[in-house]
């Protein structure tokens, strides 16, 4: 696959988990990735840039909107990490996407995720997009920081964390309590976040602990998943 963009080659070259077999960089982008990387990185990951003088040639492999900033790195997908393998490595929150199929409000949860030291972003392995350029992309280099687990279940998901003592909440609009009133102090925290226009589904309802709702005004009827998973890890956040 092919990863563009400064940022997300950028947290590509710096992810020993990656594998990784070309490099094409514009002169522009190989001084901008030199400038934010440590130096001696290309060395350390055995690629030497091949230097793109015509930027027409990234799209005779990217698609024609593709925003690459003049970078572009062929990479093998990350290997898949087991739900349990994360869980040992960051207490942090974690997010579980029902049905969410665009790729760029999953990059863009990533992205908010990574900044608020969420543990994984859990995804139905058959309704979730799969690991692409645009995906990374949106990230922004979050693919990179927090781990994307597939799941075939995700009530399974659910209740495999409440085992371990996290407290799952699902989030809709149409709940009793708001997030800030229902959020546990002193164990994990999991949050459910359903597609726009579908929302939560009932079997994912029926398995959360609580439903709870962000308090906005009757102006807006929702927020869009990826705004509501920021605001919402904000908040889980927040002391």
């Amino acid at each position: 696959m092919w990863l563009h963009g400064l940022h997300a080659v950028a947290a590509a070259l710096l992810n020993p988990r990656r594998r990784l077999r070309r490099l094409l960089l514009t002169p522009d982008a190989e001084a901008a990735l030199k400038e934010r990387l440590p130096e001696g990185t290309f060395a350390a990951r055995k690629l030497q840039p091949e230097r793109v003088e015509d930027r027409a040639r990234f799209h005779t492999f990217l698609p024609e909107d593709s925003v690459h900033q003049g970078a572009a790195l062929l990479a093998e997908p990350l290997p898949q990490l087991a739900l349990d393998d994360v869980l040992k490595i960051s207490e942090g929150p974690v997010l579980l996407l029902d049905q969410v199929t665009d790729p760029r409000n999953v990059g863009a949860i990533l992205r908010s995720a990574a900044a608020f030291g969420a543990a994984a972003v859990v995804v139905q392995d058959r309704h979730a997009p799969p690991e692409t350029g645009a995906l990374a992309r949106a990230a922004s280099g979050a693919l990179e920081i927090v781990p994307m687990v597939r799941e075939v279940n995700l009530a399974r998901a659910i209740r495999h964390l409440q085992d371990g003592g996290a407290w799952v909440m699902g989030l809709t609009g149409d709940a009793t309590r708001t997030l800030a009133e229902a959020k546990p102090s002193g164990r994990r925290v999991g949050l459910v976040l359903g597609a726009e226009g579908g929302g939560l589904r009932r079997l994912q309802r029926e398995t959360c602990d609580e439903l709870v709702r962000l308090p906005i005004t009757e102006a807006m009827e929702s927020l869009n998943v990826s705004a509501a998973a920021a605001v919402a890890l904000y908040e889980i956040g927040r002391a």
